[in-house]
């Protein structure tokens, strides 16, 4: 079978390896169709001094395929089935495990892709439990963007931030595919959207996916525009994964009570905190990483019924991963860059 591997920092190949052996029993074997790229993806092309990993190993984090083989006790899945695969190497036996709280397992073992062998080859095992079925009418380049994107925005704003419909969120950095997704579905639930980017055409593109207001963070100070949007009030959530650029602003952007909820610093680690501003204002500031099994299977259901929609940037073969890798960094993309598998 074919894989992509990470053999050193910046240093990809396709191979030729040996196919996986059959699934042990609570395990299945699944043909893959489609991976996603992320930030983490490029992070582990980067080389980050925190991860402990031993090259090579084969890239990938966030993917969709159909079940070749299962397991002597597997029951859930079978030959042919359509599942979306789950790239937290869970233990599926602590108690966060088993109160369905997959992202606080007490002894995960890595992120695919990342800290151990991901999902950018032609098959592989995994244990049964961790893939979750795709409903009928979803492609495959569409669902490939759940279970790490769209499920991970599902867990931010719903399950952390508890965005109603009525309220008014900030999301930055439109054109990211969190972004893009957050969106979706912030609309979806209802809530009014001020979105923030870079440059007009990302800001104009932000606008057919459905923001009712955008921001040029370049020309103009997001936090003011929206206070003024908002009748000086100020937004009740703000979506943040960029870090030290917005950190500060994001704060002052918030009303009284209001709630931050941040995935990521793709701008940095380190940001002054005002915390007089934080006490005095009442604000939440929640921390959010990754998503559980369910928020996979919510936000693929929205998905199926028509209410969300993946933001597809392009489509792109295995062959051509790097260039993507490279769109990311140099941020030139709107939406999720797509990888289909040969």
């Amino acid at each position: 079978m074919q894989a992509l591997r990470l053999m050193a920092e910046r240093q990809l190949e396709l191979v030729e390896m040996a196919d996986p052996p059959p699934p042990a029993a609570d395990e299945v074997q699944v043909r893959v169709r489609a991976v996603a790229l992320n930030h983490i993806d490029l992070w582990g092309f980067r080389g980050m001094a925190f991860a402990k990993r031993t090259l090579p190993l084969t890239v990938g984090v966030e993917a969709v395929g159909e079940v070749a083989a299962v397991g002597a006790d597997v029951r859930t899945h079978r030959p042919g089935d359509r599942v979306a695969l789950y790239g937290g190497r869970t233990c599926g036996v602590c108690q966060a495990c088993r109160q369905g709280r997959d992202n606080l397992c007490a002894d995960v073992t890595g992120i695919a892709g990342f800290h151990v062998d991901g999902f950018a080859r032609t098959a592989c095992n995994l244990p049964a439990r961790l893939c979750v079925a795709i409903p009928d009418g979803l492609s495959w380049t569409d669902a490939a963007c759940a279970p790490l994107t769209f499920a991970t925005v599902e867990h931010m704003l719903f399950d952390n931030a508890r965005l109603m419909a009525g309220e008014w969120i900030l999301i930055h950095a439109a054109g990211s595919g969190i972004g893009s997704a957050a969106i979706r579905l912030a609309k979806d639930q209802g809530a009014t959207v001020i979105a923030t980017a870079g440059d007009d055409a990302k800001l104009e593109k932000a606008l057919a996916l459905g923001a009712d207001h955008v921001v040029n963070y370049r020309t103009q100070r997001f936090e003011s525009m929206a206070r003024r949007l908002t009748g000086k009030r100020g937004v009740d959530v703000v979506f943040e994964h960029v870090g030290p650029d917005t950190w500060s602003g994001s704060l002052l952007a918030l009303c009284r009570g209001g709630r931050l909820v941040t995935c990521g610093s793709t701008g940095g680690i380190l940001a002054e905190t005002n915390l007089f501003q934080v006490f005095q204002q009442q604000l939440r500031i929640f921390g959010s990483f990754g998503a559980t099994r369910r928020n996979v299977r919510d936000v693929l259901a929205r998905m199926a019924s028509g209410r969300v929609a993946a933001v597809i940037d392009s489509v792109i073969p295995l062959d051509r991963w790097s260039e993507g890798l490279t769109r990311l960094e140099e941020r030139r993309v709107f939406g999720k860059i797509v990888v289909t598998m040969p």
